[in-house]
């Protein structure tokens, strides 16, 4: 390497320490300075030569490869630039000399278009335009070193292998790790402490798979296939739809229907996925769609957090339970054992979309389940959203969120994604504080303490067995003093207005609720640590102590206050049978039978939980 080289080198990673936190203002300098009559020359090749030569290309690639990826500052820094929609791809291209140059050029239209719409425009059409030739596939970095600057970027591309290898060669472009160690003089005592830092989008949508629409379309394009886990559900009533749209953009679509009711979340499933993916050989960064309710994001979020040790996965959620819960959570997972989501991993989608345009297939009852993850984030972290809530009523229902029988402009329509904003900040801010549920301080467990234990039991349908929970929860918050009388039935009234469950006699079977109470300290470490409303609605505290006498004494309290609700507290339609979904409480939970049936041939997606 020549003394000259070393020093434009030196000079330009001066640049990138000094751009690294200042990343929004290297891509503002390159939009300024960038010649759209080169972006059309004929030759594509021409074209791609004259955008990246020069000082404000190079610029910008030490920027990017240097931004601060995970960091806090970077968001705020696209915060302050009204530039969000923008940061995902900004983070993507943290790794942007090892992508396809149809992935580099789509990433940056995409965080050129967060700062200026128009321009980014342009930059869309020439990514697009790359995508379609035989130049899509090429990798950035030996473009870059054929080009006219490419002794300058065989000499980066070398420092950067020692300095930052996540540029060069990263497994994953959403997480990276490191770690510090220590030992002793004769190493005969090796102590390390490592970290992991991921990130993810998360995304409201509309009309996702609307051909217009091209979320999915930049995901996939340069992949050049898309492996899809699809929710028999969704497959009746969306087939057609998801197949025009990936043929509509020209990638290929390998599409794996699942039946996917609570009685199929086993670990079968979770190993017939596995399988299929080995079959398709899914590379350990090519991104699987999942697309359907919770049981799949969990049981296929699950098989992407095996597969490879760490596969991607982007989840389009068709339910509520999915798109406000299991759809952005980390927390993949199968039942086991006769017992709710024993087995599991922490591995969250890359990125995680809910559209309620879904919303108007579904059935009421399915709708209404799905409903009291939202009242469960207003309850016990957001007041404004528990307002939206009492505002909508059972309105959200009867329209299915603003998408049948009113106009796209309609109170309902705009009042209903107000709501499912809120819902997923709520639940992104808790969830993601807490990666790996390293402590159990967990708002978003409201009323999951005792329902885990008896909803398999009593073959309810996991919303109504969390209102129960939730119920029962803001009873035991106001016997502790902890909220108001007038708090509580606040609480209860909303979760009565939409249909759901107060009560189910499973709760007579007092042993239930107290063995499901001792598995869920066993869970927390040793804490019982329930999330329950404290000093006000839309706040939390945490119970540490109930007794089994005070836990049988509070269940007869409860059930005569339930018994002053519509339906003395019952639910509509609580019942996975109710909803057309085989019982889960006519599944066998032995483990003599699981094992007998691992070994048996079937052509059927179906698992014993």
């Amino acid at each position: 390497m020549s003394v000259t080289v070393k020093i434009v080198i030196l000079r330009l990673l001066s640049l990138g320490t000094t751009i690294m936190a200042n990343t929004t203002p290297a891509v503002e300098a390159f939009i300024s300075a960038y010649d759209s009559e080169s972006m059309a020359y004929q030759n594509l090749d021409d074209a791609i030569e004259a955008v990246c030569c020069g000082k404000s290309f190079r610029s910008l690639i030490l920027a990017l490869v240097n931004s601060p990826a995970f960091s806090e500052e970077l968001g705020k820094e696209f915060e302050a630039a009204d530039a969000i929609s923008g940061l995902s791809a900004c983070r993507n291209l943290r790794s942007c000399l090892n992508l396809s140059l149809g992935r580099f050029f789509g990433l940056l239209a995409e965080v050129i278009a967060a700062f200026d719409q128009e321009v980014g425009n342009e930059w869309v059409t020439f990514a697009n335009r790359v995508n379609q030739s035989n130049l899509g596939a090429s990798k950035l970095l030996e473009r870059l070193i054929r080009s006219a600057d490419g002794s300058f970027y065989t000499d980066l591309a070398a420092r950067l292998v020692e300095e930052n290898p996540h540029a060069v060669y990263p497994t994953s472009s959403y997480r990276e790790s490191e770690a510090h160690v220590v030992s002793a003089g004769d190493d005969q005592i090796i102590e390390a402490v490592m970290t992991s830092r991921t990130f993810t989008s998360i995304r409201v949508v509309e009309n996702c798979l609307d051909p217009e629409q091209t979320v999915l379309r930049d995901m996939y394009v340069s992949h050049g296939r898309c492996v899809c886990l699809v929710d028999q559900n969704v497959e009746t009533y969306y087939s057609e739809q998801i197949d025009n749209y990936f043929k509509h953009h020209g990638i290929h679509l390998e599409k794996l229907v699942y039946r996917a009711m609570e009685v199929d979340k086993g670990i079968r499933t979770v190993e017939k996925m596995l399988g299929d993916f080995k079959s398709l050989g899914v590379c350990r960064h090519e991104p699987v769609l999942i697309i359907g309710g919770g049981v799949i994001a969990d049981t296929g979020g699950l098989a992407c957090a095996l597969y490879h040790r760490n596969t991607p996965y982007v989840m389009l959620s068709t339910s509520i339970v999915a798109g406000i819960d299991a759809g952005p959570s980390p927390r993949t997972c199968c039942d086991g054992f006769g017992y709710k989501n024993l087995f599991g991993a922490y591995h969250a989608p890359v990125l995680s979309l809910t559209d309620r345009f879904f919303f108007k297939t579904l059935r009421e009852g399915w709708l209404r389940h799905g409903i009291i993850e939202i009242i469960k984030m207003a309850a016990i972290k957001d007041l404004e959203l528990f307002e939206y809530l009492e505002q909508a009523g059972p309105a959200l229902i009867e329209t299915r969120f603003g998408t049948l029988n009113c106009e796209p402009g309609s109170e309902i329509s705009v009042l209903s994604q107000k709501i499912l904003g809120a819902a997923l900040r709520s639940y992104v801010e808790a969830e993601y504080d807490n990666l790996y549920e390293t402590h159990q301080c967990r708002p978003h467990a409201y009323g999951h303490t005792w329902s885990p234990g008896f909803e398999i039991e009593a073959g309810l349908l996991h919303g109504h067995a969390v209102a129960i929970g939730m119920g029962f929860g803001a009873y035991m918050s106001y016997r502790n003093n902890w909220i108001t009388v007038d708090a509580f039935h606040r609480i209860l009234k909303l979760i009565s207005s939409f249909g759901l469950s107060l009560w189910h006699d499973v709760m007579l079977n007092k042993e239930t609720l107290w063995a499901s109470q001792e598995k869920i300290v066993q869970k927390r470490g040793g804490n019982l640590a329930a999330p329950l409303p404290k000093g006000a609605v839309g706040q939390c505290g945490y119970l540490n102590s109930l007794t089994q006498t005070e836990l049988y004494d509070a269940i007869n309290a409860y059930r005569q206050i339930c018994n002053e609700y519509p339906r003395q507290g019952l639910g509509i339609d609580p019942l996975c049978s109710d909803v057309g979904l085989e019982d889960p409480s006519t599944v066998g939970h032995s483990l003599m039978e699981t094992i007998k049936n691992h070994s048996a041939e079937t052509a059927d997606v179906l698992s014993p939980v």
